[in-house]
């Protein structure tokens, strides 16, 4: 059963510890050494570069996105079922 979600991973809080890359292939390293998350459908909200990277999925992998979130020492990560 697919799950429309979306991911929204706050760069601002990130600090670099990729936990979230090991738990779920579409986190990687940005070239500022930060987490991103990978697909054209990841933007900031509202365009502004201090905003959240949000992209919105609608598959499977909701646990792994969740389990991403759950890793994240410093909270940066949401999911948010829609």
């Amino acid at each position: 059963m697919t799950t429309e979600y979306r991911i929204s991973l706050d760069q601002d809080a990130c600090e670099g510890i990729f936990a979230c890359l090991v738990r779920d292939e579409r986190f990687v390293e940005a070239d500022d050494g930060l987490a991103s998350i990978e697909g054209a459908d990841a933007v900031a909200e509202g365009g502004a570069a201090d905003q959240p990277l949000v992209a919105a999925f609608d598959d499977e992998r909701i646990d792994d996105a969740r389990q991403a979130a759950a890793a994240c020492p410093v909270d940066a990560i949401e999911v948010t079922e829609l």
